[in-house]
């Protein structure tokens, strides 16, 4: 008897479970949502599902972006990573992006990439020049020496130069916008907020984790 209960239950459940699991992939689509890449762009890792943050520092709304994504980083899987990366479309943004990376390199961008953002968007500075950047980093314990040789170094413009690569060949069309494993690009116009950016990049993020999962078992 209680076996034939949890038939009919299981019967009962699974049209429900169907309908469920067919309404969530219908409510992100393509072109509407989303946008899908092609030709996609080639992963760094290929055994990880890698989610691209395109910002830039002078941004206001990377700025309200930022306490977001890190509240929503915090709960991603072992097998995603996310890559923050500075677009560069004019000349004033190369700087900012050279901060970026010099940051990275000295190990020092849990402090200095919130500091970026809060020179420009609290203290209202413009950050134009390398002195005003060097302020930036030397208010938070980075010695100017050290600032000067890793801004000036040939592996952080190289990093600034990759970076405006992967931003034309993503088609970027402003800030901040996302990509989910080189295949889909995620903007706040097609999203509608950038609350449901996020839910968006859950849901193909979900997708990816999905059609790995087939695939390991072919």
């Amino acid at each position: 008897m209680v076996k034939k209960f949890f038939l009919l239950a299981a019967v009962l459940l699974f049209p429900s479970l169907a309908c469920q699991a067919q309404e969530s992939a219908a409510e992100y689509v393509a072109g509407t949502h989303y946008d899908v890449i092609s030709p996609a762009v080639r992963q760094r890792n290929a055994d990880k599902i890698e989610v691209v943050e395109f910002f830039a520092y002078s941004c206001g709304h990377c700025y309200n972006f930022e306490p977001l994504i890190e509240q929503w980083k915090s709960g991603l899987g072992d097998d995603v990573v996310l890559i923050p990366s500075p677009a560069i479309w004019s000349a004033p943004m190369e700087p900012h992006a050279r901060a970026f990376y010099t940051a990275q390199a000295l190990g020092v961008l849990d402090k200095l990439h919130g500091a970026l953002f809060a020179a420009m968007h609290v203290d209202r500075k413009r950050l134009a020049s390398e002195d005003e950047i060097r302020a930036v980093f030397v208010a938070n314990g980075v010695s100017a020496e050290d600032f000067n040789k890793a801004f000036r170094s040939f592996g952080v413009g190289s990093q600034a130069r990759q970076a405006n690569a992967l931003a034309r060949s993503a088609r970027i069309t402003g800030t901040p916008e996302m990509m989910v494993a080189g295949k889909y690009r995620i903007t706040t116009r097609k999203a509608g907020s950038q609350a449901n950016m996020l839910k968006i990049a859950d849901f193909l993020i979900a997708r990816e984790r999905a059609a790995g999962a087939v695939a390991n078992t072919d």
